[in-house]
């Protein structure tokens, strides 16, 4: 739910901030009992570990026993509401595991094709694509994966392309290369880094480093593993794994959550973080693709980047509650057909239809500035006409004006009924709302 929605149905209720490298350093318990077992994993988000379990399975004698190892080492670090998928590739173990449920945990998949055919399209986890394919006829990943690809990237493009692949089974869609070792970044510190600002800011230089070095020969990671190593000795190595190829701002993100899972004080008691501080930190890239992203028409990959950059930052300064975006909805009333929500969220559903009808609404086109409050203005009437208009000390005469519209309230609620008029002078146009013969500023147009 929003956090206004809640606060509404609970005004005790607690708000805690999404703190994704708090998220990481709890964790990171959870990702070293699986690693235990499967030794090498790939975290996608704090809370979702993807793991190539085939040799595993050969060392442990089958699915049954190499799963019934991982839940032992889970319920030993005291993780609970875990949900374990095995399938041949990752969307379908990540389905699975998503189907699977508290009675039962573990869902293996015995036919990775013909479970992925019986998908809705809604597993594809994009709303409006998947509303387009119903609309279209088109209801499971099976019949998706039956039409030609040719003809579903010319409709949908990127996001029908992708849609196809996972349809088809092909979420693996990079294919690493031989990368050479000296494309890894290495830097070593003394005395020994204990700050974890410190440690973060070198991890971004050296994000900058290696991504630079890689973009000279026209690739772009998609995995990388960040190994650490402890004043004791100690070495702890991590793999991150992004769907797109990491830039500057992803990666040195990604290397700070897991510099702070290390660095936390209560990995540090328990022995599983960085004891004695950071002497040499690591970044290599392990999966690397050449193709990257398959770009829209006219799209503008640099700006873009740039442009969520700045947003990020600016949240940053103001707070994530002051940074809003917009989304159209329906109303009768300009400052109703807006829907605002906290940037960077998925946009909640809208209360009202646009395309629904709305009777006494005012015609096109909408006001460019809607004040949060009606405020009252002062307009002179000439038989039942607008003549003039006080703005500050002056009065300045009406050019030209429509309406009234009409709007009945909700009167079961006591709402009294109002006129609405669209008034032009030389300072600018306004749309006014007058009720109880007094005037209200409305919308002001550009």
């Amino acid at each position: 739910m929003r956090r206004r929605e809640a606060e509404a149905v609970c005004p005790a209720i607690v708000t805690i901030v999404c703190d994704p490298g708090a998220d990481a350093a709890a964790f990171e318990p959870v990702a070293i009992a699986i690693e235990s077992v499967v030794p090498r994993i790939e975290i996608s988000s704090p809370g979702l570990v993807h793991a190539a379990v085939t040799g595993a399975m050969r060392y442990f004698g089958g699915e049954t026993e190499l799963v019934e190892r991982i839940v032992e080492e889970l319920e030993a670090v005291g993780a609970l509401g875990y949900r374990i998928g095995l399938a041949s590739g990752p969307f379908a173990a990540g389905i699975a595991a998503s189907q699977a449920t508290e009675d039962a945990p573990i869902h293996v998949v015995a036919d990775d094709a013909a479970f992925v055919a019986s998908l809705d399209v809604t597993a594809l986890g994009k709303e409006d694509l998947a509303a387009v394919f119903r609309w279209l006829g088109i209801t499971t990943l099976g019949a998706l994966a039956a039409l030609p690809r040719q003809a579903v990237v010319s409709r949908f493009g990127p996001e029908g392309l992708e849609a196809h692949r996972l349809a088809r089974g092909e979420d693996r869609a990079t294919h690493a290369r031989v990368i050479h070792p000296d494309l890894a970044v290495e830097e070593r510190f003394a005395p020994p880094l204990e700050n974890l600002e410190q440690a973060a800011f070198v991890s971004r230089a050296m994000a900058h480093r290696l991504l630079g070095e890689l973009a000279a020969q026209g690739a772009a990671p998609h995995r990388v593993e960040v190994e650490a190593e402890a004043a004791d000795g100690e070495t702890r190595v991590r793999v991150w794994r992004n769907v797109d190829p990491f830039d500057e701002e992803t990666l040195s993100e990604r290397v700070r959550w897991q510099l702070r899972a290390w660095l936390d004080s209560e990995q540090m008691r328990s022995g599983r973080g960085i004891r004695g501080g950071l002497v040499r930190l690591r970044i290599a890239p392990r999966d690397v693709s050449d193709r990257g992203r398959q770009l829209a028409l006219q799209e503008d990959a640099r700006s873009a980047a740039e442009a969520h950059r700045a947003l990020i930052q600016t949240q940053a300064i103001v707070g994530v509650d002051d940074l809003l975006q917009a989304r159209p909805q329906g109303g009768r009333h300009p400052a109703e057909r807006v829907s605002w929500h906290r940037w960077g969220e998925p946009a909640p559903s809208p209360v009202r239809e646009a395309d629904a009808p709305w009777p006494g609404s005012v015609p096109s086109p909408a006001p460019a500035l809607v004040p949060p409050e009606a405020q009252t203005l002062e307009v002179e009437w000439d038989d039942g006409m607008p003549a003039r208009v006080r703005l500050g000390s002056r009065w300045v005469p009406v050019l030209s004006w429509a309406g009234p519209w009409r709007e009945v309230g909700r009167w079961w609620e006591g709402d009294a009924a109002s006129d609405r008029y669209q008034i032009v002078t030389s300072a600018g146009a306004f749309l006014c709302t007058v009720r109880d013969g007094v005037t209200y500023l409305t919308g002001i147009y550009d």
